[in-house]
């Protein structure tokens, strides 16, 4: 249900169209790129998280936040433990990690997809029995 969604945390950072960060960036909740950075961008880890990466801006480095959106570049893996989203302008070079991912007509990944719920192993269990002999490890 729509009311039950989390809301994203607010972006209280930007690096501005024209700026150039080199070295490692680690954020807390929002965080907004229109410019280039030549390094990881790294959300705290234990924190919701949101990264922008706008439709003017590069990132040459490791991506590893809770939410992403991306409709500039990426060259780099990106780790997104909830929602990746690749707007249509989005160019990656990198694998995704990602828990869901939602990709628009005129993105371009180039390198793996890799769900990180498709690790896990589901139970099935049998809508016949009751007990613990009717659950089944998926193959």
């Amino acid at each position: 249900m729509w009311f039950m969604k989390k809301r994203p945390p607010p972006i209280r950072s930007l690096i501005c169209e024209g700026s150039v960060v080199n070295g490692e960036l680690q954020f807390i909740d929002g965080l907004r790129i229109d410019g280039v950075v030549h390094g990881d961008v790294v959300a705290v880890v234990g924190a919701p998280s949101l990264l922008v990466i706008s439709e003017k801006a590069r990132v040459h480095g490791k991506v590893k936040a809770e939410h992403v959106i991306i409709s500039g570049e990426v060259v780099g893996p990106i780790h997104c433990a909830e929602l990746l989203e690749l707007q249509p302008k989005a160019r990656i070079v990198g694998d995704l990690h990602y828990g869901t991912l939602e990709m628009h007509h005129g993105a371009s990944v180039n390198g793996e997809l890799k769900s990180l719920k498709s690790a896990e192993r589901p139970t099935l269990k049998l809508a016949a029995s009751n007990d613990k002999r009717g659950q089944a490890q998926a193959d």
